[in-house]
């Protein structure tokens, strides 16, 4: 852990109040929301309860064919790249095909582990309700929370479901530790029921806030490598989690939050065989980077898969037109939201099965292409950063996690350092 656990400031309720008075007097609770609808990119308005702009703090994006659930609260730890207050979390069950009920949703102050600061628990609601159902294929966002986090501060997050669920919608490279309790545990302090855990995030898809001095979110967008592949479970080492402490520790205070976008082997033209690596950025992208709340700059880092999978659209090779075109699409979207997107070039793989002689000609056509083509509104050359000196193909081996494509904890710092923090939109 970088940063020392701090108790945030909770409204003075009691211990298993609830949450919907608070809703009430802001005006703002919310349930069920249509999925073009749940977020409002661009949306960096006033809140009504408090003086900040509503940014996404923590949002992973989410996949079909989890693990069903069955009378069993699933505990998860959610980690706010930024501070603020009002909070409100959201639900997905937009991959799964059955409904999905949850009896009880309760957060915490993360003490250790799956162990709650003890006075922290609040009761969660949405439209006032401590239970709801969610359609398949839909999301909902909770009330407001009266709940006030710090920069890289954990709460638990615990769901009860009472019934069997299904396939789930989940994320399944999560890097951090879920904690699983038979029954109804959601408002424990302890974590003496819990005793399983996995490390894959369930239904739990944002957490947002207030915040008194980011202007918006920066969505770090990409596939395995900015998902955290290798990082070290539960250090937030990933490369967005270290941007998001460069903004921290900048000299004024942190002017945006930071999400992390990534799926573990996604793929920019195509969806992925594989269920749990997520449909094609070209389907997602609108929804998890353009639906974030306060979204203002996108960092574009994806395509390595398209190019290791030799995986062109509608099953024929892949070309460089084919991923710039792809790119490009991406790109109208962005700037139709007034979103601002930065591309990063595509890393070096030599030694992992993905490199052939053609694939890294491929992979240079599409990275000259980054860099000199003036398409992006700014570009990061994490290629050029994180390639071996004396091997521009290779990684360098101090970054090497071992499989010669992912980058191990120093190698995610570097990248983050790569970042002009002035190509981001403060």
């Amino acid at each position: 852990m970088f940063h020392k656990t701090r108790r945030p400031r909770v409204d003075c309720l009691p211990r298993r109040a609830l949450v919907s008075v608070a809703a009430a007097l802001a005006g703002m609770a919310l349930s069920v929301v249509p999925l073009g609808t749940a977020h409002a990119a661009g949306s960096a308005a006033a809140s009504p309860q408090g003086t900040g702009t509503r940014v996404s703090a923590w949002s992973p994006s989410m996949t079909t064919a989890g693990p069903a659930f069955d009378d069993q609260t699933i505990r998860m730890v959610a980690h706010s790249s930024v501070a603020g207050s009002g909070a409100r979390i959201t639900l997905s069950n937009r991959y799964s095909d059955t409904p999905l009920n949850v009896s009880a949703v309760d957060i915490a102050v993360q003490a250790s582990g799956g162990t709650a600061v003890s006075g922290t628990t609040l009761n969660v609601t949405f439209g006032h309700s401590g239970q709801i159902t969610i359609p398949a294929g839909q999301q909902a966002i909770s009330d407001i929370i009266p709940i006030s986090l710090s920069a890289g501060e954990n709460v638990l997050v615990s769901l009860y479901v009472p019934g069997s669920t299904g396939a789930s919608t989940w994320h399944s490279d999560a890097f951090d530790t879920t904690y699983i309790a038979p029954g109804n545990h959601a408002g424990d302090d302890s974590a003496d029921a819990f005793g399983s855990s996995t490390t894959s995030w369930y239904y739990l898809a944002g957490l947002d806030v207030v915040s008194p001095t980011a202007k918006g979110t920066v969505v770090a967008f990409g596939d395995s490598i900015t998902d955290g592949y290798h990082s070290s479970t539960g250090t937030y080492t990933r490369w967005p989690d270290f941007l998001a402490r460069r903004l921290g520790a900048e000299p004024s205070p942190q002017k945006l939050s930071v999400v992390d976008a990534g799926i573990g082997g996604n793929r920019v033209l195509t969806d992925v065989p594989y269920l749990w690596q997520g449909v094609s950025a070209l389907k997602r992208f609108g929804h998890d980077a353009l639906g974030q709340p306060g979204v203002k700059d996108v960092i574009l880092f994806e395509g390595i898969n398209d190019i290791g999978n030799n995986a062109g659209p509608s099953g024929a090779p892949l070309t460089a037109q084919d991923l710039i075109n792809g790119y490009r699409t991406l790109m109208n979207e962005a700037h139709a939201a007034h979103v601002n997107i930065i591309g990063a070039t595509l890393m070096p793989d030599e030694g992992n099965g993905y490199y052939t002689p053609a694939a890294e000609t491929l992979r240079q056509s599409v990275n000259q292409w980054i860099r000199t083509s003036g398409a992006f509104d700014g570009v990061i050359d994490f290629d050029q950063a994180m390639r071996d000196p004396a091997n521009p193909a290779a990684l360098n081996p101090a970054y090497d996690s071992g499989d010669h494509i992912h980058p191990n904890d120093a190698g995610m710092k570097v990248m983050a350092d790569a970042i002009d923090l002035r190509l981001l939109r403060i």
